[in-house]
């Protein structure tokens, strides 16, 4: 008997599957397409489990729906570019084309070695030229559009260093490589201009009919859009106003105090030459150093400071206080809050701490709020109070007249707000593609042509991680003659961010090789949309919602044929190992490499589909790892033993079938059922791989039986090959080979199952009496229920149990159970 040799069976046809170009998606086939994509990885040198579980998934909807007969398109590449290469380059003094080539070279490797059924000839990385000279055209598209513009915002500053950092690269309100504490600072940037299509990207929400709807809820979230009113404040003794968008414009007669962002322009302009002047210098320096997740949480503790000015109510005309606060941000709304204190929680407790006035103007209706008395802000429903004319109103009834009285006044009007902020796209870093714009002394700001890109990047640059960006560095680079006038100019040394290059790839995937344009219109018209995206929940939010805004906008330009991206979303959990997420500092890794080398690529494909669903995460076991390499080498001998036997086997003749026979076809036919809608409409991967394994105990059984018939083994043995194919692609070729089969067991179509083998000529019923298990009595399958009752109480057992016993009542739950109650 041959052993089960993984590693020669895996090569064996891993080099045949290339050979052949077994993967190939096929440009405008007459089958229908189907687009299989999983989330690209980032070429960080090593693939973890958390890889092998997302392409493992991929790739069993992509073999399954080949062998359904579409046209599939399965494509991979690499997100390339971002700042751990250029880490590595400050760090070792490895560039980081080297360092993130070489880790590509490796991580190909390990996918090929997986048996991944990638179409390579499509395979994009990101930081090629070939490739980011069209993300660089897309800018130009976006700035052409009114879409890409520029202006001041702040980053995060690490005043050692003298360099911008990622969010990444700031622990614990500290820079990672110098551990001095990160501030801000206010620099010129590019932004795309998303929130022109908050509205478009959440009504399209509801477009989104096959993805999960915690995901589709986290967007619609991220959006958050809001309702109310934009309330004018005049600042007293000067000529600014202060906007202020509120959702509860029915409250504005209460305002006591405006509240300013401590970043807000105006903070330190009307506190200079105040006494209070140096107070508000050192709260917004202060403030630097506070990320705006610990200032938005619930927990945070209200700090502020008085900045020597006063706003004026439009409202009432009242005089109110205008300070600067830690809980107002200034990306949210304008930047500024008038604070209702009596009616909302967070102007409460800041009243309440610095000791600032809190008016009622709503009260529950039939009793009167006590300011001095309330424990609490009163944010339901009431009746209007100490609101001029609108007193005696419910607010509700007030709320739209109070905008009209604000609008007829000038100082008001109705807004609709978004939480959503326009998309920050500028990185000081080298190693991302260069943002397409000069600088003339005469002309201003300036695009480069088209026929100039791609703008490359240089290779003479220096890295020291200090200072600005790697870009300036490069003499060659800076310097360069305007394309209008072709005087002296300076590049843009800002590069874009990498949510912009994978914001486009699944279009690119289309028509990968594409010279003259970043993809041929009608192959993108062909596959578009995605039919099915497979990646980590981490990118529910701002990757996917980046790719809708970018689909929408080159269907607005008549680039792409399509406004959404991907109709279907499968959001795979983590792997974890003893509970936790697998990571180098926790020292809980499982190497994929190891695992192949040990077990073979099949069995760590198989293991990491039958551990769990594939939403839910995914708690590593070597015992399980184990116990799928046994049933692979169980698949095996079956084969290896019945194979030679099987090929002579004659047709099916269903007129000779023992009752045997018909319960092995029935078990056959029902596990080749549920696999088929586990994987097609379920995505329930582990308990398709369950049922494969009752049938191979099924097999095994009935292949012992004197009257065991070859016809039904031969039958049962090919059809669990081409239902395990999806899952373990190598050892079904090998076994398909040796059933005698011709051509590769990918190419064979999905095997349907038999209705008729589905019925049973018996069925088991479990029989209760009084509610307790009495026995189990065979019936025959198209019985009635008068049929199967005086068959249960004519079983022997269940005549002794009934003796001098009265039925009182016969429950029957049909082709199931039946419960006597006797007394």
């Amino acid at each position: 008997m041959a052993f089960y040799d993984f590693e020669r069976i895996e090569r064996k046809w891993q080099e045949k599957w290339k050979t052949k170009n077994n993967f190939h998606g096929e440009d405008f086939s007459e089958k229908q397409k189907y687009y299989m994509l999983v989330m690209f990885p980032y070429p960080s040198g090593k693939l973890h489990m958390g890889h092998v579980r997302n392409y493992s998934i991929g790739d069993v909807i992509a073999r399954f729906k080949r062998m359904q007969g579409y046209n599939v398109l399965h494509p991979i590449g690499f997100d390339a570019f971002g700042l751990p290469a250029e880490n590595a380059a400050i760090k070792h003094g490895i560039p980081p084309k080297e360092w993130t080539i070489n880790n590509m070279a490796e991580m190909e490797e390990q996918l090929k070695r997986l048996g991944f059924s990638y179409d390579w000839d499509r395979e994009v990385k990101t930081c090629m030229p070939e490739y980011y000279k069209w993300t660089q055209w897309m800018f130009l598209q976006m700035y052409k559009n009114g879409l890409a513009y520029k202006k001041k915002s702040f980053v995060n500053w690490c005043p050692s260093c003298e360099t911008v950092l990622a969010n990444e690269q700031v622990v614990n309100g500290e820079c990672e490589r110098c551990g001095t504490k990160v501030g801000k600072k206010n620099l010129e940037q590019w932004y795309f201009k998303i929130t022109d299509y908050a509205e478009r990207l959440l009504n399209d929400i509801e477009k989104l009919k096959g993805w999960p709807e915690k995901v589709k809820i986290m967007q619609e979230n991220w959006i958050g859009k809001s309702t109310g009113a934009v309330i004018d404040f005049a600042i007293e003794g000067r000529e600014e106003k202060i906007k202020v968008f509120t959702t509860r414009p029915d409250t504005v007669f209460g305002v006591t105090y405006i509240v300013l962002a401590p970043e807000h322009p105006l903070v330190t302009q009307i506190s200079k030459g105040t006494e209070y002047e140096q107070q508000v210098n050192d709260f917004v320096y202060k403030m630097q150093f506070v990320n705006e997740v610990d200032r938005t949480s619930a927990d945070l503790e209200k700090e502020g400071v008085f900045t020597g000015a006063y706003a004026i109510n439009p409202a009432n005309g009242e005089r109110v206080p205008i300070l600067t606060a830690n809980y107002v941000l200034l990306d949210y709304g304008t930047g500024a809050v008038m604070a209702v204190p009596a009616h909302d929680e967070r102007d409460f407790e800041f009243a309440q701490k610095y000791n600032l006035p809190i008016r009622v103007v709503i009260n529950p209706e039939g009793s009167e709020l006590d300011p001095e008395n309330m424990i609490s802000a009163y944010t339901d429903d009431g009746i209007m109070c100490n609101s001029g004319q609108f007193n005696g109103m419910n607010n509700r009834e007030a709320y739209n007249k109070i905008i009209d009285y604000l609008k007829e006044k000038g100082v008001g009007d109705y807004k609709v707000n978004y939480r959503l902020r326009d998309w920050l796209i500028s990185r000081q870093r080298y190693w991302g593609a260069p943002i397409p714009i000069v600088y003339c002394e005469k002309c201003g700001e300036v695009p480069v042509p088209e026929e100039q890109l791609p703008v490359m990047l240089p290779e003479d640059v220096v890295f020291t991680g200090k200072g600005e960006s790697p870009l300036t560095t490069s003499e060659t680079f800076m310097n360069t003659t305007c394309p209008k006038c072709g005087a002296k100019a300076t590049r843009e040394k800002d590069t874009m961010d990498t949510f912009v290059c994978s914001s486009w790839y699944f279009l690119r995937y289309t028509d990968a090789n594409n010279d003259e344009k970043p993809f041929d219109f009608e192959k993108a018209k062909y596959w578009m949309d995605v039919d099915q995206y497979v990646g980590g929940v981490e990118h529910a939010i701002l990757h996917l919602l980046y790719s809708r805004f970018f689909t929408k906008a080159l269907y607005d330009f008549n680039i792409s044929p399509v406004d959404e991206p991907f109709r279907n979303l499968l959001t795979q959990g983590m792997v974890l190992k003893d509970g936790a997420k697998m990571s180098k500092s926790k020292g809980n890794i499982v190497s994929p490499e190891e695992i192949i080398s040990q077990y073979g690529a099949d069995t760590a494909r198989l293991f990491i589909m039958f551990a769990a669903p594939p939403e839910r995460d995914l708690e590593w076991s070597d015992q399980g790892v184990e116990g799928c390499f046994r049933f692979l080498n169980r698949v095996w001998r079956l084969v290896d033993e019945l194979a030679p036997k099987c090929r002579d086997a004659k047709q099916i003749d269903i007129n000779t079938l023992t009752k045997d026979d018909k319960e092995m076809r029935r078990i056959l036919h029902s596990v080749v059922k549920k696999v088929t809608e586990d994987i097609n409409d379920r995505f329930n991967f582990n308990t398709a791989i369950s049922a494969t394994m009752e049938l191979v105990n099924a097999l095994y059984q009935y292949k012992e039986k004197d009257n065991a018939k070859l016809e039904i083994i031969a039958e049962a043995l090919e059809k669990l090959i081409l239902i395990l194919a999806p899952f373990v692609p190598h050892i079904t070729e090998e076994l398909w080979e040796m059933m005698g089969k011709t051509g590769s067991v990918h190419e064979q179509m999905w095997p349907n199952y038999d209705v008729e083998a589905l019925k049973q000529d018996e069925i088991e019923i479990v029989v209760q009496v009084n509610g307790k298990l009495r026995g189990k009595v065979l019936v025959p399958a198209e019985a009635n229920q008068d049929e199967i009752l005086s068959i249960i109480k004519n079983d022997e057992k269940i005549k002794q149990i009934l003796e001098e016993k009265q039925i009182i009542k016969e429950i029957v739950v049909p082709g199931k159970l039946v419960n006597l109650v006797v007394k």
